[in-house]
């Protein structure tokens, strides 16, 4: 029997159900349940902890078009979500090659523990170039990803539900992603072997609204010589 056989014969642990009906079957990773949300993909090599953690990917299921996800394990550093108890809004991802255990010095814990942390569910062994090209023809489908240890699921409930959901036009994504109250923002870029640094006093002020902003341009803001103090979506022209 071949490698490719024996896969054959697994029984899928983890569905995408496509608004058109479609089934994508694969193994499942991460916390158990189903999310609906939108599918795009993204092309980078790196960082996919940071693209996990993204607030500008709320109400999406993220497709990695490179192999190796996972293969770093994940940490405590690289995230880009501003207040670190709140979820970013993603919904879920979608890999190609099965998570292998981490190698990397600065791995904290395995990727599948890290998705569970964080509620977000996973699949692998799907062929995201084809998922990707059928994006690319035809848009970003809306979808289901469920995750179900036993491989029980209720396929046509599944197909439903991804029909059902009206998109991301006009939804009030900001709400789900902002800050949870005002606070000043002192952390500068990562460095090697130092980690992040803290800025002190500098010469100009900047009142950043957080509609998701990214971690990482408050730390250019901070390095440019800015002293930033971050305020929630919905802050009045007052507090301003």
């Amino acid at each position: 029997m071949t490698t490719a056989d024996a896969w054959a014969m697994k029984p899928a642990t983890a569905l995408l159900v496509l608004a058109d009906g479609s089934v994508i079957e694969g193994e499942g990773l991460g916390a158990t349940g189903e999310a609906v949300g939108e599918v795009c993909f993204n092309t980078a090599i790196t960082g996919y902890q940071e693209i996990l953690t993204d607030p500008s990917y709320a109400g999406q299921i993220i497709t990695f078009t490179f192999p190796h996800i996972g293969n770093v394990g994940a940490n405590d550093e690289d995230v880009e979500t501003v207040d670190m108890s709140s979820q970013t809004g993603i919904r879920g991802c979608v890999l190609s090659a099965s998570v292998t255990d981490p190698s990397n010095y600065r791995s904290a814990r395995h990727l599948d523990q890290w998705l569970k942390d964080r509620g977000l569910i996973g699949i692998s062994g799907v062929d995201t170039r084809a998922l990707t090209a059928l994006i690319r023809e035809k848009g970003m489908p809306h979808a289901v990803i469920a995750y179900s240890p036993d491989g029980t699921f209720d396929v046509e409930a599944l197909k439903k539900k991804a029909a059902a959901w009206p998109g991301l036009e006009g939804m009030d994504l900001a709400k789900d992603v902002t800050a949870a109250k005002a606070h000043d923002w002192s952390e500068t870029p990562w460095k090697w072997d130092a980690g992040y640094g803290a800025a002190g006093q500098s010469e100009f002020n900047v009142v950043a609204l957080d509609f998701g902003v990214k971690r990482n341009i408050l730390r250019l803001l901070t390095e440019a010589g800015c002293n930033v103090t971050v305020l929630p979506a919905n802050a009045t022209a007052e507090e301003i």
